[in-house]
């Protein structure tokens, strides 16, 4: 039996949360309908990962970037989540704040 990775975590944390099957978060991402579900569960399972045009696919159904399944922490995945998540002129302004707290070199 194979051990969930981290990709495999988030990415069955977010369908969860979207309220999809495995199945149905793979025919939404664009996979054939007849292996969306095996797909998708060798993923989340980190038997295979989806290639880089496979999960941007999957992050947009999910509503998440793709370095949010990358992220080393959970901490820092949040933050991306979030940060994506937000309308552009409050991600312009997290930003502006960021900047300013940011260690001066």
């Amino acid at each position: 039996m194979c051990a969930m990775t981290t990709l495999g975590k988030r990415l069955k944390e977010l369908r969860l949360a979207a309220d999809l099957s495995q199945e149905q978060l793979g025919i939404e991402a664009g996979l054939e309908p007849a292996s969306a579900s095996a797909r998708m569960n060798r993923y989340v399972l980190g038997k295979r990962a989806p290639d880089a045009v496979t999960l941007e696919k999957l992050g947009e159904v999910l509503n998440a970037p793709a370095a949010y399944f990358h992220a080393a922490s959970d901490e820092l995945a949040a933050v991306i989540l979030c940060f994506h998540r937000l309308p552009k002129a409050e991600r312009i302004k997290v930003k502006r704040l960021l900047e300013e707290m940011r260690p001066k070199e």
